[in-house]
């Protein structure tokens, strides 16, 4: 018999025991609270548990599982909240109160709830892992497609349920593989820490659109890509990842508060809940799943909810579907590690952060991918990774080694922040590598021109910044006039184009198509501008035209539905300029 030989928090460890393989799930004492496996030598098993040890005594009982941390999938996850260990929290609820209870055994997928169900094989068919036997609809917008499980190869359907209402753990097909006769529900099992199985990865070469202007035409994230939101505390980063999950393409969303404060929780709760989706005209909670770990809840369970989170986002990929993850945020997860580490005495690195910081990220980031799933269905995964540097310092190890896993960084900045300019994102620090990647989708969706036009935007943001530094010393006044119209023209481009007002019904949410219109009206007024300096005007007089006041309201001033409005523009633009 196994039992409980020292507790330091969420670590324990067993004296002398053989009985337990590396990253088994344990049940451990009399309340059964869930764990696992994490070192094992001659002397000590060492077990980390995610659920609050308070009240746990030596010589209470380990029971093994035989098998690792696993999250039942299956339909009804859309819509609902889990905790860290995919545990869901209203069911918890009611059976519980409003605290989570430990050794609470509710399972992820409510088996009581029946579904419409589809059967798609029939007998005498040959199927292979992966493949889709079945669906229901899981949500107004999402049909969930019962899988083989991705392990089994080559298996004949020997007998098929008829169609019509079943819950989730009734039998549908019958299967006959390598001799055996296999049993298949709607529902698998599958460990966290182990990435599902695809056919292929594919290139990226589609963005992620959010109708974020900063976003989309800056520093544009990609579907199956990984992104970064690096900002110290009041920056904006919650904000942030809430606009993209509100407004983005993808098809489901998986929001994973990783240790940051519960009323951030209850926010997206409330406003996903009265959020209608653009895409559907349902509500937005009916294609999200929510990860709520707070600060308050086990800091073990923390470092469980990322995989969690991504296990749940690859099971709908296979489906078919785009998913966006959005984790809040993975320096919480990173401190939940630190934590651990240091209960078992690990040697600390940088920060006193684990050695294994880097490789523990990197196992997180790679599990974005645009694939052909094993059914032969284009899915894809996107993740979105919030960090919190502590007082802003983008040196500090978190930062740093997640540059390294992403290819999308999106610096949030505390003075933009602080001077109400949001997004906060900084276009000088921030980039995106996957903007070449995009230019057949630019070309063929968007505009032959939209990359040149971004380019010369670019260009104009990167010449005001160099300009600043010669303002800042000897002032504004002395620059000649082109220098003064590459400031003014700046400064539209940040007023009236970068900065967006998350509520204003038209500036929300801004498609890639006015965005391009935006970009054209506003370097028509420049270079119409250089035109008329070059020919000997000043600047006060071209200024004194109010186009550029003009302009920073186009934003407001033109609907998303009336994209011929800035032809108009365009013509005030010539006939003011040529008066002058």
């Amino acid at each position: 018999m196994n039992t409980v030989h020292a507790i330091n928090g969420p670590v324990i460890k067993l004296l002398r025991t053989k009985d337990f393989a590396m990253r088994e799930m344990v049940y451990v004492g009399e309340k059964k609270l869930i764990g696992e496996v994490i070192g094992v030598n001659d002397e000590y098993t060492i077990i980390q548990v995610y659920e609050n040890t308070a009240g746990l005594k030596i010589g209470e009982i380990v029971e093994g599982t035989g098998g690792p941390m696993c999250v039942t999938l299956g339909p009804g996850i859309i819509s609902d909240i889990f905790d860290g260990i995919a545990r869901p929290l209203k069911a918890m609820t009611k059976t519980d109160g409003a605290f989570v209870t430990e050794g609470s055994s509710i399972p992820t997928v409510d088996m009581s709830r029946e579904f419409d169900v589809t059967v798609t094989v029939k007998k005498g068919d040959i199927l292979k892992g992966g493949m889709v036997f079945a669906t229901c609809p899981e949500s107004p917008v999402i049909v969930n497609k019962a899988m083989i499980m991705p392990t089994i190869d080559e298996c004949e359907v020997i007998w098929t349920a008829e169609n019509g209402k079943y819950h989730p753990d009734d039998t549908i097909i019958k299967i006959r593989h390598k001799g055996e006769e296999i049993s298949f529900d709607l529902c698998q099992k599958w460990p966290i820490r182990t990435p599902r199985p695809v056919k292929n990865r594919i290139p990226i070469n589609t963005p992620l659109l959010t109708g974020q202007r900063v976003l989309d035409t800056i520093a544009p994230i990609a579907k199956g890509g990984t992104a970064a939101i690096p900002g110290g505390f009041g920056t904006g980063k919650t904000m942030t990842q809430h606009q993209i999950a509100k407004w983005c393409d993808a098809d489901i969303i998986v929001y994973i508060g990783c240790g940051e404060r519960g009323n951030e929780m209850t926010q997206v709760l409330e406003e996903f809940g009265e959020l209608i989706d653009p895409k559907t005209g349902n509500h937005l909670t009916d294609r999200t799943v929510l990860i709520a770990n707070t600060s308050n809840m086990p800091v073990a369970a923390r470092e469980a909810s990322i995989y969690t989170g991504i296990t749940i986002a690859e099971y709908y990929r296979d489906m078919g579907y785009d998913i966006a993850i959005m984790a809040d945020s993975t320096s919480r997860w990173a401190e939940a590690l630190r934590e651990i580490s240091g209960r078992l005495e690990e040697m600390p690195a940088e920060e006193g952060f684990p050695a294994y910081l880097p490789s523990r990220l990197s196992e997180f980031y790679e599990r974005a991918a645009n694939a052909i799933t094993l059914s032969g269905e284009r899915g894809s995964v996107t993740i979105i990774g919030a960090v919190s540097p502590q007082g802003s310092d983008f040196s500090e190890p978190v930062t740093q080694n997640t540059k390294r896993f992403v290819r999308c960084f999106l610096a949030l900045d505390k003075s933009l922040a602080y001077a109400r300019h949001y997004p906060a994102i900084n276009w000088i620090t921030s980039y995106s590598e996957y903007v070449d990647d995009f230019e057949e989708y630019y070309r063929e969706n968007v505009g032959e021109d939209f990359l040149s036009c971004r380019r010369e935007i670019n260009n104009l943001l990167l010449e005001e910044n160099k300009l600043m530094e010669i303002v800042k010393l000897i002032g504004a006044d002395v620059l000649p006039d082109d220098q003064k119209l590459v400031i003014e023209t700046a400064r539209l481009i940040r007023v009236g184009f970068l900065q967006q007002n998350a509520f204003h019904k038209d500036d929300t949410y801004v498609p890639l198509s006015k965005q391009l219109l935006m970009m054209k009206a506003i370097l028509k007024l420049y270079k119409k501008s250089l035109e008329r300096i070059s020919a000997g005007k000043t600047f006060r007089a071209v200024s004194e035209t109010g186009l550029f006041d003009k302009l920073v309201k186009m934003k407001y001033d033109i609907p998303n539905d009336k994209p011929q409005m800035f032809a108009e523009y365009e013509r005030e633009i010539e006939t003011a300029l040529s008066a002058v």
